[in-house]
């Protein structure tokens, strides 16, 4: 085995890349540049709502809203998307102040063509409340996101005096077709050294997935070191019993990587 060196401190270790299939490239090519092996498993399937109905009416409605909050790229391009079907103009938006929590969701705003207002210091639902509690009371605010999501948002800005619907434009599922192949990753010798962890679904479909709080694989898990991206996705980790050997101090793919990268050169050193 080649030892990890400056240009590729990751030499020698094996990475499980997590993501929904479409969103992996960008972390697994840049752990692969750095010397990662990387194991791509998806542990996280992203799908159209059962009903677009409540996103449509929403985005019929545009001109009703006065700040529009996106969580995901993955909002973004559904949002988009319907907005093509429904052959509702940019221009319809342009009144909008837009939120976005994290850079991947600010790109994909702007690619579009339109301004983010506001993009909390850390990418999480409180720092947005904190970013929005002081300019929300009496204003109409519609909140884009997944089917499954925490409520601090809406909740908080309900408090604040603000009017909040919520509609979703995706829903996350587990993917079956991944589950033989996780297990049987687990109980080879090329078990990963670090699992990646990028929001709450991944790490509770990992769970799901492996089986992970079952005896039988208790074993398997014991030398791994679990990743997370920050620390709600690192909440959720802990409530199902597992380690966080790692977390970002910054909450992206990027911040990710650099304490992965961390953590790996301190423990070969």
């Amino acid at each position: 085995m080649r030892k990890p060196n400056e240009n590729q401190p990751l030499i020698g270790t094996r990475i499980l890349v997590g993501r929904a299939r479409h969103q992996a490239g960008s972390l697994s090519s840049s752990l692969r540049s750095l010397g990662a092996s990387v194991i791509e498993i998806p542990f996280i399937e992203i799908r159209k709502p059962q009903s677009f109905a409540p996103l449509d009416s929403a985005l019929k409605n545009l001109g009703t809203y006065d700040w529009l909050i996106l969580t995901s790229a993955n909002g973004v391009e559904a949002m988009w998307e319907r907005l093509r079907k429904l052959r509702i103009p940019r221009m319809r938006l342009k009144h909008l102040q837009i939120a976005a929590i994290g850079p991947s969701t600010k790109k994909a705003i702007v690619k579009h063509g339109l301004k983010v207002r506001m993009m909390p210091e850390e990418y999480i639902a409180e720092s947005v409340v904190k970013g929005l509690h002081d300019k929300v009371s009496g204003k109409r605010v519609l909140l884009i996101r997944a089917k499954v999501a925490r409520d601090v948002i809406p909740d908080s800005l309900r408090n604040a005096g603000a009017f909040v619907d919520v509609v979703e434009a995706y829903e996350t599922v587990v993917p079956e077709k991944s589950r033989a192949r996780l297990r049987a990753l687990f109980k080879s010798k090329r078990r990963p050294h670090v699992v990646t962890f990028t929001s709450s679904s991944t790490v509770k479909n990992f769970a799901e997935l492996l089986n992970a709080a079952s005896a039988k694989f208790e074993s398997k898990l014991k030398d791994v070191q679990f990743a997370s991206i920050g620390p709600v996705t690192s909440s959720t980790v802990r409530e199902l019993n597992l380690p966080v050997s790692i977390e970002a101090k910054e909450f992206t793919i990027g911040g990710l990587i650099r304490a992965i990268v961390l953590a790996r050169f301190a423990k070969t050193a």
